[in-house]
C-alpha cells in the first residue's frame, strides 16, 4: 500500500511550520526596527490598532429610514431634516483613542510627518525630541474623530470644543481591573496640531504610578454628552515597548 498521502501530509506540515517560523522571525525583526524606519502602514497601525491606540465605531441609525419631508412639517417630518436634508442611511462615527503620553504613539505621529513633509534638519531634531521624550508626570489620552457626513463632523467638533474640565472631571476616568478609578485632571479641546482633544490624568497617585505591569487592564471612559460616550479598554501587559511599560 502506497505511503504517498502520508508523505504529502508530512511535507505540508513541514511547509506550514516553516511559514509560521518565518512569519514569527519577520514579526520579531519588525519590533526592533527604529521608529525612524517605520513604513506608513506600520505607523498607521500603531495609531489605530495597537496596545496604545484603539478605534471606537458608533453607528447612528436615526437617518437610516426614509421619512418624507416638506416645508409644512407634520408627524412624519422633522424640522432638522427640512433644514439639513436626509441621508436615509446609517452613519458611522469613528473615534481614535490613543495614549498620547506613550512614546510609540508620538513616534508614529512623528514618522508620518517625516514621510509626508520631508522636514529639514532642525525640524528633524524637534521631531526626535517630541517622539522620544518621556512623559513622567501625566497620562495623556487624545481622541480624534471622523465621519463621512459633514453635518455630523460639525456637531462633533462643537461638542469637543465646548466641553470643559469642570463638567467632564466627574464623568471621565481611567479604571483599573480592580475597580480603582482615576478621574480627569484637565481637558484640552482639539487644537490646530491635529492631535485631537486631550484628556490629562495624574501619572502618580500617592507617590506611586497609578498602574504598572501588575495591572491587567485599564478602561478609559468619558461621557462627553448624553449622545457621546467614549468607552475603551486597553490590555496593560501588551503596552511594553523596548522592555518598559509605556503609557
Amino acid at each position: 500500500m502506497s505511503s504517498t498521502p502520508a508523505k504529502l501530509r508530512s511535507a505540508a506540515l513541514v511547509s506550514l511550520s516553516l511559514l509560521v517560523l518565518v512569519s514569527t522571525m519577520v514579526t520579531a525583526q519588525k519590533k526592533n526596527i527604529p521608529w525612524t524606519e517605520w513604513s506608513k502602514k506600520d505607523a498607521e497601525k500603531v495609531l489605530t490598532d495597537s496596545p496604545w491606540a484603539q478605534t471606537q465605531i458608533d453607528t447612528n441609525l436615526t437617518e437610516m429610514f426614509y421619512a418624507p419631508t416638506s416645508p409644512l412639517g407634520g408627524a412624519p417630518n422633522r424640522s432638522q431634516r427640512n433644514v439639513e436634508g436626509a441621508t436615509n442611511q446609517e452613519i458611522k462615527l469613528t473615534y481614535h483613542i490613543r495614549f498620547f503620553s506613550a512614546r510609540p504613539v508620538r513616534q508614529a505621529l512623528a514618522r508620518l510627518y517625516q514621510l509626508q513633509e520631508s522636514p529639514d534638519e532642525e525640524r528633524q531634531r524637534r521631531l526626535r525630541t517630541f517622539a522620544e521624550m518621556e512623559s513622567k508626570d501625566a497620562i495623556i489620552l487624545t481622541v480624534t474623530f471622523e465621519t463621512p457626513d459633514g453635518r455630523y463632523s460639525g456637531k462633533l467638533m462643537q461638542q469637543f470644543n465646548s466641553a470643559v474640565t469642570a463638567i467632564l472631571k466627574n464623568k471621565t476616568f481611567l479604571e483599573k481591573n480592580d475597580g480603582g478609578r482615576l478621574f480627569l485632571s484637565e481637558y484640552v479641546p482639539p487644537g490646530k496640531d491635529g492631535f485631537g482633544a486631550r484628556f490629562i490624568f495624574a501619572k502618580q497617585v500617592g507617590n506611586k504610578p497609578y498602574f504598572d505591569s501588575n495591572t491587567k487592564e485599564v478602561r478609559f471612559y468619558c461621557e462627553l454628552s448624553e449622545s457621546l460616550k467614549l468607552d475603551m479598554r486597553f490590555k496593560v501587559s501588551d503596552m511594553m515597548y523596548n522592555g518598559k511599560l509605556e503609557y
